[in-house]
């Protein structure tokens, strides 16, 4: 009851902009929780639970946070205080967002790692990829 409250103060909050242009917002919020986890995840060994919690954390609230501070929520074709300047230009902060969360994920993945080594990547890849080793987790 509470999310869909809330969901419907921000429908009745949002009406008088353009549908695509909040579909683009949702997509940055999007991009800049999961491209970070799923590059890292794919392509870097060392990189850890803590770093993808923090990349994912960090992704969410800095796009949201500057979506707040920009032109869709204040300024002139903004929701609230139309007669003030936006504190960032950016319709679209995904540029910023996005970089944020790949930054917050490898500083605490490299804080974090403790020994991880090749040879477990390699052989958690091996069993995503074959799907070899996959009975095991089964069978515990």
């Amino acid at each position: 009851v509470t999310f869909g409250l809330v969901a419907i103060c921000l429908a009745l909050a949002v009406k008088s902009l353009n549908v695509a242009f909040l579909v683009g917002l949702a997509f940055v919020i999007a991009a800049s929780a999961n491209l970070p986890v799923i590059l890292m995840t794919l392509y870097w060994r060392r990189f850890t639970d803590a770093g993808a919690v923090a990349a994912v954390v960090v992704g969410v609230l800095s796009s949201i946070g500057l979506v707040l501070v920009g032109p869709a929520v204040i300024g002139a074709h903004g929701l609230v205080l139309k007669t003030t300047t936006p504190l960032i230009s950016l319709a679209n902060p995904g540029i910023i967002s996005i970089p944020c969360g790949f930054a917050a994920g490898w500083l605490v993945s490299l804080i974090t790692s403790q020994g991880t080594s090749a040879s477990s990547f390699e052989a958690q890849q091996l069993r995503m990829l074959s799907g070899y080793g996959a009975e095991e987790a089964i069978e515990h």
